[in-house]
């Protein structure tokens, strides 16, 4: 039986990832790879699966957490920009332990920018000979769950600076069940990468009309310049870093081409990836509150 490591285990991709696992869970073991394991075990009760330290900060727990693995889902926490001095060991580590196949979870659009974390850690991948799958996932809507979900609920608008650049999006549960479907059939998708899309590209302001229809509350969307957002986001004590995370996800996609549609999700999971009406449908609970 195969032994899957899963990191980022109980963040919103890692838990949608343990979630369909879990539904075929006699075919595989799985264990999720935390920081803090009195702290956050209660977030992942409801699954039967082990659990192990490990900490992307501190290489001595890489060993343990490898052992007995045969894969490993990664994904690159977003504090963490020093690609060499964390990931280098990282995978060196998981090629000494025999890990089979590494499942990264990267980003739609990272071949074409040397500049981005992602874009240097599946180099990495691929120069350690580890069999791979690079999921390059679109704008999750999960993000209207939490990093936008304030200025959605206290505020009723989308305050970006994305101008009318159109976005493809994905919901989360979508990449979460990709993942597993890998997992279970990993040689079909040896050294493969694919890009997660639902089937529309939307603007902010899109966006903000389906939102409004879906929750019955008008939304608005504001397209601040870069000065009006950051001071914004410093006065509301967002911090620095993910300020700049927000402006290079938003507004820099104003001088990209638009990302393109696929059809990944559907021929790996076999249905139709989850549409923004149906994310805020399934949401709406948490959109509103």
């Amino acid at each position: 039986m195969k032994t899957s490591l899963i990191t980022g285990a109980t963040g919103n991709v890692g838990l949608a990832v343990i979630k369909a696992l879990s539904e075929n869970q006699n075919q595989l073991n799985i264990v999720a790879g935390i920081r803090d394991l009195e702290a956050e075990q209660q977030k992942l009760s409801d699954f039967k699966i082990s659990l192990v330290k490990f900490d992307f900060t501190d290489s001595s727990t890489f060993e343990n957490a490898f052992s007995n693995c045969d894969m490993f889902f990664l994904l690159r926490p977003p504090q963490i920009s020093d690609t060499k001095k964390y990931f280098l060991p990282l995978i060196a580590a998981a090629k000494k332990s025999k890990i089979k196949h590494i499942i990264f979870l990267s980003l739609q659009g990272v071949e074409k920018s040397k500049i981005i974390p992602h874009h240097k850690i599946e180099k990495m991948i691929v120069d350690s000979k580890i069999s791979f799958t690079f999921l390059r996932p679109a704008y999750f809507m999960q993000n209207f769950t939490t990093t936008l979900h304030p200025d959605l609920v206290n505020k009723k608008r989308i305050f970006l600076p994305a101008g009318q650049s159109k976005f493809t999006l994905v919901d989360v549960s979508d990449i979460g069940k990709v993942a597993a479907n890998i997992v279970f059939n990993s040689a079909k998708h040896i050294n493969t990468s694919y890009e997660l899309t639902c089937n529309e590209k939307l603007t902010f302001k899109e966006m903000a009309i389906k939102l409004s229809d879906g929750l019955d509350v008008k939304i608005i969307y504001i397209s601040p310049n870069l000065i009006n957002f950051f001071l914004t986001k410093i006065k509301e004590k967002v911090p620095t870093p993910l300020i700049l995370v927000m402006i290079m996800l938003h507004y820099f996609a104003r001088f990209q081409k638009e990302p393109k549609i696929t059809d990944c999700v559907k021929s790996i999971i076999g249905k139709e990836p989850t549409s923004f009406q149906q994310f805020i449908s399934n949401n709406k609970k948490l959109l509103t509150q």
